[in-house]
């Protein structure tokens, strides 16, 4: 198949370039730009998340009870009979109309999330270390970045950055991961913005025949990894903000090498090299066209991608729909699923007994409180907070750093990834997901315990 981005023509006005360039460099300063504020060091989108929560105090616990018993009840009704205004909107019906699994876990994130609020029902499910410690100390701080994070999002994904950066590394795609240039596109999308948005291009672009079996499976899987936003709430729940450099650092080294390693491994490295309809690619698709420089065809791609952004209000909508499907999406998945995996973990020793044998493992990497670490390990296929949850009653601040790196590249968790994931016509299932989940675990925590000893 012929490369269809060999098609584009240069953008004729200059006035792209600035349609390009100044919207890019805020979205590089505020998703990336490391800025001192109250002592610690962070970045931009997280201060304003952190404005939003010190305007609305205590009211916001009352806002997120409101949001998720809103979507409870709402997915219900629209199960049993679906209004035409929503079933005729492909955004509201994805919204509102989750298949059966996701409705059921909606439920139990509603029926949590009003016991939790009001302390009725079983005291196993709103005490402090399960239901209330999801709904008043996680809850908020998600709130405040998804607002922020997703209204801002299409700065980098709408001007052209992730075009540019994407040819530019077309070149280590290809020998390094065995992958086409384009998936740097959706790589990027992942480590900048968010892990669902490099997994919605990922499905779009193997529906579309740019990507093979394995490839949209290795992208999907690997690629789609936890955003700086939110590895910032994962780092902040166990208090060791004043490391967040050293802690991502570590997370894109870690990152890095797994995606090197298993797609080289099964299941990933079994899946079809052919497009969803059973033909084979052109080995030439990822050529750069004559008379071009790598950088040259990567502007100009940045720069027709620029071109097509029409108003300032088609923009904002998009932020205000990623803003929107975070919150009223992702929020009553993390408190039922959180709250579930919670009342297991502290009323129950079936992640203690999950984790029994990791504990050699962890003795080996010399990793202090082994023990209370296993017990973290396994809990995040479920949610990728609640390692971190887990882990902010351990004192030892390496084990606390070990944990929550390690929980943001696990990368496959159900409350989100894993569910866009089966949702999607990526080619995976449940049980491949849960061996990459471990492979990922065996072979990113040396990694990230090799970094910790030689920061603390």
């Amino acid at each position: 198949m012929q490369n269809s981005a060999n098609t584009i023509e240069q953008p004729k006005s200059r006035n792209n370039f600035w349609m390009f360039f100044i919207p890019s460099l805020i979205g590089l300063f505020v998703f990336m730009a490391p800025i001192s504020y109250q002592g610690d060091i962070t970045i931009p989108v997280a201060v304003l998340a952190k404005s939003i929560q010190a305007i609305f105090g205590d009211h916001l616990v009352a806002i997120v009870t409101a949001i998720i018993a809103f979507m409870a009840i709402t997915s219900l009704l629209c199960r049993i009979k679906t209004p035409a205004f929503i079933a005729n909107n492909d955004f509201l019906n994805g919204l509102f109309n989750p298949s059966p699994i996701w409705l059921a876990v909606r439920l139990i994130g509603g029926a949590a999330v009003i016991m939790t609020f009001f302390k009725v029902g079983p005291n196993e499910i709103w005490q402090e270390n399960t239901g209330g410690l999801v709904l008043e100390g996680l809850l908020p701080t998600l709130f405040s970045v998804f607002i922020f994070a997703g209204l801002l999002l299409p700065l980098l994904l709408n001007f052209g950055l992730l075009e540019l950066f994407g040819t530019l590394l077309s070149k280590v795609m290809r020998p390094v991961f065995n992958l086409p240039g384009r998936s740097a596109i959706d790589c990027i999308a992942s480590w900048l913005g968010d892990g669902s948005v490099g997994i919605l291009l990922t499905s779009k672009q193997y529906e579309d025949k740019f990507y093979t079996q394995r490839e949209a499976a290795v992208v999907g899987t690997t690629f789609s990894a936890v955003s700086i936003t939110f590895s910032l709430v994962v780092i902040a729940q166990v208090e060791l903000e004043h490391l967040f450099l050293p802690f991502y650092g570590a997370i894109c080294l870690a990152g890095i090498i797994a995606a090197i390693i298993i797609p080289r491994l099964p299941p990933l490295s079994y899946k079809k090299n052919t497009f969803i309809d059973g033909s084979k690619p052109d080995e030439d698709a990822d050529a750069i066209p004559q008379g071009h420089t790598t950088f040259s065809w990567g502007m100009n791609l940045a720069l027709n991608k620029a071109s097509q952004v029409k108003s300032v209000k088609g923009v904002f909508g998009e932020g205000v729909r990623n803003a929107v499907d975070m919150v009223f999406g992702v929020l009553p998945v993390v408190m039922g699923l959180g709250t579930i995996a919670l009342v297991v973990a502290e009323y129950t020793s079936v992640f203690s007994l999950l984790g029994q044998p990791f504990i050699p493992f962890l003795e080996l990497l010399g990793v202090p409180e082994a023990v209370a670490a296993s017990e973290t390990i396994v809990v995040g296929f479920a949610d990728m907070f609640i390692p971190a949850i887990l882990a902010a009653s351990i004192d030892n601040e390496m084990t606390r750093f070990v944990i929550a790196a390690m929980s943001v590249t696990q990368l496959i968790y159900m409350s989100e990834v894993g569910a866009l994931l089966l949702g999607s016509r990526i080619p995976v299932n449940i049980f491949e997901l849960f061996a990459i989940f471990i492979l990922r675990t065996l072979i990113t925590l040396p990694v990230i315990a090799g970094v910790a000893h030689m920061i603390f």
